[in-house]
């Protein structure tokens, strides 16, 4: 329809009103904007910068648009995000590194703050449709009976769908469809995987406006989960690298080091680096850590093949559609490729993120599993020596500041600014340059104010001028770096950087010197030749730090709160009390973080009030976690029970006696002690049952759910959702301070009055 704008006269009636309208000047359309980024995969991962892995669709976008090979991230995802969708520093946006490391602190609220607009919100306003589909990551409030206000459509979006976490499971995620929880549209034995999913919800609304409203562009943001863990891909696709990985990482990584010279992403005479400390050489290995070793690899391959095909069908459906051409789309990866799956890769991620420490156990699990890698009955991530190779030339991985962690691969393809197709620069630049340049291709520019909020600049920059010039000389001259106390600093082609333990002070962290503009790499430490050009680095990004608000830092992941580092410390930490109530609760639901307790390994206790009109009513009455581990608190087979999944065993404690009708005062306390915890179980004040634990999980996934457990579940003697079948008229968890050895200080919290 032919937009019009009204001319006439308003009158005081309907009758005195007169109707006329001009026709509005037609505007030359705007070019749809495209963002499609991938989690955890390292700058040599995809086929067009180097890697074996089949990614004849990327590949594409590579040959039709411009690689990059000096292009930088922030080194984990959620800070990365920020960037992204705002064009500003993230520590600046409110993002220090994940979402979750809340410390109250302006640098680290959980969210991107109002006054840096995401580019959905700034698109909006020059009339684009807005659509998100996959992770976001970007609210630290994750369940729907919480506060909304930082989910995609609260900043910008028309529609959503994908889960809110930071991982998810690809073939049982927590999917949201807007403001909403809905369930999977299929199961997996009907062929579900999320990624599928979100290229089809993506499809579908272009599809729709495209009939609606031609004329009008749009923005999508596709944020897969993939290449995150779980590892996750239908089985043929993994089939197609049985033995492709069998020569092993150290030979793989040379093969793809020479293969990214050959096709020109990386200068003819850049240096592969060391590998990285606690990186196995593959020839020491015996048959068994081969075969475990090489099958992680290929679901990682198999998972990228998949995510390739995915967007093979989205570049399909544009050009079918005849707006390919019309469309800026934007290819890039959060960070550096992974360490988190250790030394021997997990088959279970959820137990441990330690790169240092080898298992035997590990391994023996994994290869009488074999064939359960990257089904659904694994959570699956590969060892830190694939993450090395991922990372090729560079060290180091995801979370670092070294080239290995914020290094990644950029793609562009906009053919009616691109002329030099399949081409490669080399200019600096940072993932907080590239709403800018999409600002910059259409020509327009931020708005002063955005929902009644003033605004405030970008702190990137355009980096549209790469497209026309090749050696056009950089723009961006001086870029900070910092996630988890891990820091950097990059000045006209100098960087300095600094690893940090967070067991250690940071007075005691060593910085390094690289010359990147010679040394690509980054395999050169010069620190000790240029001790003056380090120390004026040094002053840089103390400077920038205190320009973009990075102070405070953290000293690791968990330190943000005393709740996250409960689960690394366990009965070191003492946790404050906490006391959350419920009642009348009529059907299940999810909990926020801000309304649940540490029930993993923590001392605490749950208390619930329940009636039976039969001995056959069970179900859930509060679960935290999944099938990769977690707690269950049940009723089955008419006994209480609880079970706890420590990502490797299952621990289920019942009642000796058996439930009786009516109403019921039910519950259970965890205990911490030094070695372990106590498991106690109540019935109307009495003791029914109890257990030891020495293991705990490490961490868990998904939902906290009151009145079932959702997704999959905590212990395989029961289906999920498993709710619970009659009346729950009350639910109190309550976080216990300290190590409690009193049993009448114990028991006082379940008497029944």
């Amino acid at each position: 329809m032919e937009k019009q704008r009204f001319t006439g006269k308003v009158g005081r009636t309907i009758c005195d009103t007169d109707y006329r309208y001009q026709p509005v000047p037609k505007e030359e359309k705007k070019p749809n904007v495209i963002y499609i980024l991938l989690d955890d995969m390292g700058f040599a991962q995809l086929g067009c910068y180097g890697s074996s892995i089949h990614t004849p669709n990327i590949n594409r976008l590579a040959e039709e648009g411009l690689r990059y090979n000096n292009f930088h991230t922030t080194a984990v995802c959620s800070a990365t995000r920020a960037s992204l969708l705002t064009g500003a520093n993230h520590h600046t946006a409110g993002i220090a590194g994940l979402c979750e490391m809340r410390t109250g602190c302006d640098n680290a609220v959980g969210h991107i703050k109002p006054e840096y607009a995401t580019n959905a919100e700034i698109l909006k306003e020059y009339g684009y449709a807005t659509y998100c589909s996959g992770k976001w990551h970007l609210a630290a409030e994750q369940a729907t009976t919480g506060s909304v206000e930082n989910w995609p459509l609260a900043k910008g979006f028309d529609h959503y769908y994908g889960f809110l976490q930071g991982e998810n499971d690809q073939f049982h995620p927590h999917l949201i469809r807007d403001n909403s929880p809905v369930e999977q549209p299929k199961s997996v034995a009907e062929g579900y995987h999320f990624s599928e999913d979100i290229v089809d919800d993506a499809i579908h609304h272009i599809f729709e406006k495209q009939m609606i409203a031609p004329q009008q562009p749009f923005f999508l943001y596709l944020a897969f989960g993939a290449m995150h863990a779980p590892h996750h891909a239908p089985k043929e696709y993994i089939e197609k690298y049985k033995g492709a990985f069998d020569a092993g990482w150290d030979v793989i990584r040379n093969q793809w080091f020479e293969r990214q010279k050959e096709i020109g992403i990386i200068p003819k005479d850049a240096e592969l680096t060391d590998k990285n400390p606690y990186v196995k050489d593959w020839d020491t290995l015996n048959k068994k850590q081969k075969a475990v070793y090489a099958k992680y690899m290929e679901a990682f391959a198999g998972m990228l093949e998949h995510t390739d095909a995915q967007i093979g069908r989205l570049i399909s459906y544009l050009e079918n559609a005849g707006i390919l051409d019309d469309t800026v789309i934007v290819f890039l990866s959060d960070n550096g490729a992974s360490a988190e799956g250790g030394v021997d890769g997990r088959f279970n991620a959820m137990r441990g993120q330690d790169v240092t420490v080898s298992s035997e156990d590990e391994v023996d699990y994994a290869y009488e599993h074999l064939d359960e890698i990257g089904t659904e009955l694994s959570f699956n991530h590969y060892p830190t020596g694939w993450a090395n190779c991922g990372n090729t030339p560079f060290q180091w991985y995801k979370i670092w500041a070294h080239e290995g962690g914020i290094k990644d691969p950029l793609i562009i393809r906009y053919p009616k600014l691109i002329k030099d197709q399949g081409g490669v620069r080399q200019q600096y630049h940072h993932v907080s340059d590239l709403t800018p340049t999409i600002l910059d291709i259409i020509g327009e520019e931020k708005q002063e104010s955005i929902k009644g909020v003033h605004q405030q600049p970008f702190t990137g920059i355009s980096m549209k001028y790469t497209f026309a010039h090749k050696d056009a000389p950089d723009e961006k001259h001086i870029q900070y770096y910092e996630v988890m106390g891990n820091r950097g600093i990059y000045k006209d082609g100098w960087k300095a950087v600094v690893n940090h333990t967070f067991t250690e002070d940071y007075k005691d962290d060593v910085w390094e010197l690289y010359h990147v503009s010679e040394d690509y790499s980054e395999k050169y430490n010069v620190a000790d030749q240029y001790p003056d050009k380090l120390g004026e680095l040094q002053e840089d990004f103390m400077h920038e730090a205190g320009k973009y608000g990075v102070f405070p830092m953290l000293r690791g992941a968990f330190h943000a709160r005393p709740e996250n580092l409960s689960r690394m410390y366990g009965d070191h930490m003492q946790l404050p009390e906490k006391t959350i109530e419920f009642s009348n609760i009529i059907e299940p639901f999810d909990l926020t973080q801000d309304r649940n307790i540490n029930t993993t390994n923590a001392s605490h206790v749950v208390v619930a009030e329940i009636e039976r009109d039969s001995a056959s009513q069970e179900g859930v009455l509060y679960s935290n976690g999944q099938r990769f581990g977690g707690v269950s608190f049940y009723v089955k087979d008419n006994h209480l029970k609880y079970a706890y999944n420590d990502n490797v065993s299952h621990t289920i404690v019942s009642s000796e006696q058996e439930l009786s009708t009516g109403k019921l005062t039910v519950g259970y306390s965890f205990i911490r002690q030094k070695d372990g915890a106590q498991i106690t179980l109540y019935i109307n004040g009495q003791e029914a049952g109890s257990a030891y634990i020495t293991n705990f999980t490490y961490m868990i996934g998904f939902a906290s759910t009151v009145g079932a457990n959702r997704y999959t579940p905590v212990v395989p003697e029961y289906q999920v959702p498993f709710a619970w079948q009659g009346k729950l008229n009350a639910l109190k968890l309550q976080q216990l301070p300290t190590i409690i050895d009193g049993k009448k200080e114990i028991e006082k919290f379940f008497s029944v009055e």
